[in-house]
């Protein structure tokens, strides 16, 4: 069986898909990359591709999205197939880019608490903004990657790419988030509609974090790319 790659994205571990792992094929070989190397998405892209196997499935979670579709454009024929989860083709806005930028900037020294409360509740799906377990696991990535990475990942700017969709050629699945309130539904259409073939799925009672919300519909649902 084709090995899954799996990118994570902003300042987010491998400890986003443990819920996932159960579901998956027990036979499925699991590749964990990290985009704690690198200062763009290319650099992190070129990271994360010299660890990978030969040939693999390529699953990217919201940034982890962007490295993914780079990874694809720097080695096509290595990528059987592709799941974009939560993401964007679109280039950040300037309010983002300023609001990260000053994140950074404004991170003291000392030990890295993580993300902070508010930014990760607005990752989740509103009934989940109150879920502590939920926000202590993603604080923990956070506090794991550490403060170095934090302001790494925060100064990178993603650029759009939606023009060069239409070089992917692998067979798509884009995953998006009913209630996902940092990308809007039509991010994931312009990514299903601009990568020819791509197929689309929305998991419901699920915001951002799809792999920690909803694992067991998020795993069943790119069963598709397997077949």
């Amino acid at each position: 069986m084709t090995p899954l790659v799996l990118i994570p994205g902003y300042m987010l571990d491998d400890a986003l898909w443990d819920g996932m792992l159960p579901f998956l094929p027990p036979e499925l070989p699991l590749h964990f990359a990290s985009l704690a190397e690198g200062d763009s998405i290319a650099s992190m892209a070129q990271a994360v591709l010299a660890k990978c196997p030969s040939r693999f499935t390529l699953l990217g979670f919201s940034m982890g999205g962007y490295v993914a579709r780079e990874i694809v454009r720097l080695a096509p024929g290595r990528v059987q197939a592709l799941a974009l989860v939560a993401t964007s083709s679109r280039a950040d806005l300037p309010l983002q880019v300023e609001q990260r930028t000053r994140a950074a900037r404004a991170t003291p020294l000392g030990p890295f608490r993580g993300l902070g409360r508010a930014a990760i509740a607005q990752s989740l799906h509103r009934d989940n903004a109150a879920n502590e377990a939920l926000v202590a696991r993603v604080r923990a990535m956070g506090e794991r990657l550490g403060r170095e990475v934090f302001v790494r990942q925060s100064l990178i700017v993603r650029d759009a790419d939606t023009a060069c969709l239409s070089d992917i050629q692998c067979p798509t699945l884009v995953v998006a988030a009913a209630g996902d309130q940092l990308r809007r539904p039509e991010e994931a259409r312009e990514l299903a509609e601009g990568i020819p073939g791509a197929k689309l799925a929305t998991i419901p009672h699920a915001g951002h974090l799809i792999p920690l919300e909803q694992p067991q519909s998020l795993a069943t649902a790119i069963t598709v790319i397997f077949q």
